[in-house]
């Protein structure tokens, strides 16, 4: 996988006088990490914009930052955008060791189609959308693919246990958590008229007698 690269300079312009910074194309930014002193900086707001694009919340990234020697591996912690135009306000980055294992959500992706969904009045419920994971920042996955063509009948699932993970990489969500699964939707529907029968049956137990007066 091509390593993501992105180069920074430190900003002395803070608070509300970075918006002049945006006027500009340029993008606020901040640095922080375990036991590091946080860093304002700023870069190009298209080249991040391809950035972010590109690497998400789970790819590594090599952070250049003027007068430093050597580039810091970093994760995208946190996006800002405004709420009505999308424009992009600030990102947070997150310096890690390579040398230390970190703790992730990774995205789950459904790949390819489903054999039993070609029958009609069925439904694939997605339910699970991350995995979290520890493992080295370089071993961390940018994105975890299921494969839906094993499911060929109504009624069958994938489990967190079925996805095949690299031996460099802990499990920390439920092994017996299910990720997708293929139902009847008309039983479904069948469960729901049922239990809106018994409970009528329940009130109308319920009701006292009415008498003749």
């Amino acid at each position: 996988m091509e390593d993501l690269t992105l180069q920074t300079s430190k900003r002395d312009i803070l608070g509300k006088k970075t918006r002049f910074l945006r006027r500009q194309g340029i993008t606020p930014t901040h640095l922080f990490g375990h036991g590091l002193e946080s860093l304002a900086l700023q870069c190009d707001t298209a080249k991040l914009q391809q950035i972010i694009a590109r690497a998400g919340m789970t790819r590594l990234i090599a952070l250049g930052i003027e007068e430093d020697k050597q580039p810091r591996s970093v994760f995208i912690k946190e996006i800002q955008r405004d709420v009505c135009s999308r424009e992009l306000l600030h990102v947070d980055f997150y310096q890690v060791r390579k040398t230390e294992k970190i703790r992730a959500d990774v995205p789950i992706i459904l790949v390819g189609e489903a054999p039993a969904m070609k029958e009609t009045g069925r439904t694939l419920t997605h339910s699970l959308t991350s995995l979290s994971m520890e493992c080295l920042p370089d071993k961390l996955p940018p994105q975890i693919e299921v494969d839906l063509s094993q499911l060929e009948e109504a009624g069958q699932a994938i489990y967190v246990r079925d996805i095949a993970i690299s031996p460099d990489i802990t499990l920390i969500t439920d092994h017996d958590q299910m990720v997708v699964k293929v139902s009847e939707a008309r039983v479904e529907v069948e469960e729901v008229a049922a239990e809106a029968e018994a409970a009528a049956e329940e009130v109308a137990e319920e009701k006292p007698e009415q008498r003749p007066t």
